[in-house]
């Protein structure tokens, strides 16, 4: 007689339980095994996902210290973010730090408070003999008798001031402005060991906070010491019924959350789908806009040394009413200045700019704007100057993206033209494209959004230049 033969069970399948992109300084040692083990006291058990952040959250350097003094993840809702969080903190709060959550909204920092609360019971601790609490709404706190403390607070411009922790957490942390990072990064600055722990999902275009976004950005483009980054997401907006992505961003897909309740969110509004359930950055926020103080952080009282040719952005506006020209040339310290040139009705025609360009000593122009480059291409062939380049919507997008480090890195500079200014600190960002670009827009209708955007097209042109080789003659 043959033997039965029982079918295996398939494996259950489970979601992607390392980072789809990441920055995690590298380490020797770490806290992280503890942390879990002592986590796994209360009956819960972590997620591999869940014990690779802790492990990287708590990674030491050779001097005992954190190797990441800041540290930030964006995971979609519902997959169990917060359990990383509680970790980290349940492991300070017997390493005995003094440890501050704060929250965007009441009923979230109440939420981290309870969860918090719950690990400790369900680990057979008892109020009164192992820890204290209070729980008022917005300022709930634990101690533990013979550890560390935590406070639970609502994020607000002055929350915090005046005191001072080992441990800051950000929760909601799309929703972290720079009022509030003002009132809060100083209160860990005494603190021998501090660290920040910034959690969230990506902002919506309604999101009021910019930080996140602006630390996701330094890490991954490498321009931050000692920070870390870690998320789940795909790259551009995508198809919200393919399941390949559901798995790609949700870690926890298989283990508590089901491919059913996501189906059951598919609905009429892809682009939230792809930032709430599939993490995607569209890279702006409708609050966000150039501030006057980021603008002003740039100005030069004088004209700096410069070197090379000119580059020449020309953008004629989205309405058809004007065309603006601007110019940016690089300098001696390797920043690049920026200048308008003018702003102009279309009817006065294109006189002034061909003027401009036959003048000037212009290495590249740039023509942007479906209304009226193409006559301009033109009137430059009859003038016989050297052909224009027509941006394609990606190049366009790739330009507000360069512009926008060089603001946050301060590689640009000017020399505060009133006009300029006008338009650049009342703007605020639009969606291009759809894959997660961004262009501007003005909030003043007076202002025409075409002469920033020609000093983008400039300063594009500018810092994609390549120096020129100088001819070396061999006899």
């Amino acid at each position: 007689m043959s033997a039965e033969v029982i079918p295996m069970k398939p494996k259950k399948r489970i979601g992607n339980q390392t980072p789809t992109k990441s920055v995690i300084l590298p380490y020797q040692r770490s806290h992280g095994k503890d942390a879990i083990k002592l986590y796994e006291k209360s009956g819960r058990i972590a997620f591999d996902w869940q014990k690779f952040l802790t492990d990287a959250i708590l990674a030491i350097n050779d001097d005992g210290l954190w190797a990441h003094m800041t540290f930030g993840f964006s995971v979609p809702r519902q997959n169990g973010k917060n359990e990383v969080v509680a970790i980290r903190e349940l492991s300070g709060l017997f390493r005995g730090e003094r440890i501050l959550h704060t929250a965007h909204r009441t009923t979230t920092s109440a939420a981290a408070f309870n969860r918090l609360l719950a690990i400790l019971e369900e680990m057979g601790l008892e109020e009164g003999e192992h820890f204290h609490k209070i729980k008022a709404a917005g300022r709930e706190h634990i101690e533990l008798v013979d550890g560390g403390r935590i406070d639970f607070r609502t994020r607000t411009s002055t929350g915090g001031l005046g005191e001072s922790f080992d441990l800051l957490v950000i929760d909601e942390a799309q929703e972290y402005t720079d009022d509030q990072r003002s009132a809060l990064m100083y209160t860990i600055a005494a603190s021998p060991n501090p660290q920040t722990i910034m959690i969230g999902t990506p902002p919506t275009p309604i999101s009021s906070g910019t930080v996140f976004m602006k630390y996701r950005e330094n890490v991954l483009y490498g321009a931050l010491e000692d920070s870390g980054w870690a998320e789940w997401s795909v790259d551009k907006e995508s198809d919200p019924r393919d399941k390949e992505l559901w798995y790609q961003a949700n870690p926890s897909l298989g283990l508590r959350v089901s491919e059913r309740n996501i189906q059951a969110e598919v609905g009429n509004d892809d682009l939230d789908f792809n930032i709430q359930r599939l993490g995607l950055w569209i890279q702006y926020n409708q609050k966000s806009a150039i501030s006057e103080n980021e603008w002003q952080a740039l100005h030069v009282d004088r004209l700096p040394q410069l070197k090379g040719k000119l580059f020449v952005g020309i953008k004629y506006g989205h309405d058809g009413t004007n065309v603006a020209m601007s110019i940016a040339v690089k300098t001696e310290d390797d920043k690049i200045f920026v200048e308008a040139i003018d702003c102009q009705s279309i009817r006065n025609g294109n006189d002034w700019i061909l003027h401009f360009l036959r003048n000037a000593d212009i290495q590249t122009v740039v023509v942007d704007g479906a209304n009226g480059q193409k006559i301009l291409e033109d009137a430059m062939k009859l003038a016989k100057l050297k052909p224009p380049i027509l941006p394609t919507v990606r190049e366009v997008i790739q330009a507000n993206a360069m512009f926008e480090q060089a603001l946050y890195q301060q590689t640009i500079c000017h020399r505060s033209q009133p006009s300029l200014f006008q338009v650049v600190t009342n703007c605020e960002k639009r969606p291009i494209g759809s894959q997660g670009g961004f262009g501007y827009k003005s909030q003043i209708e007076d202002y025409d959004i075409a002469l920033m955007e020609s000093m983008i097209l400039a300063h594009w042109a500018c810092a994609e230049a390549k120096e020129p080789k100088k001819q070396k003659i061999r006899y």
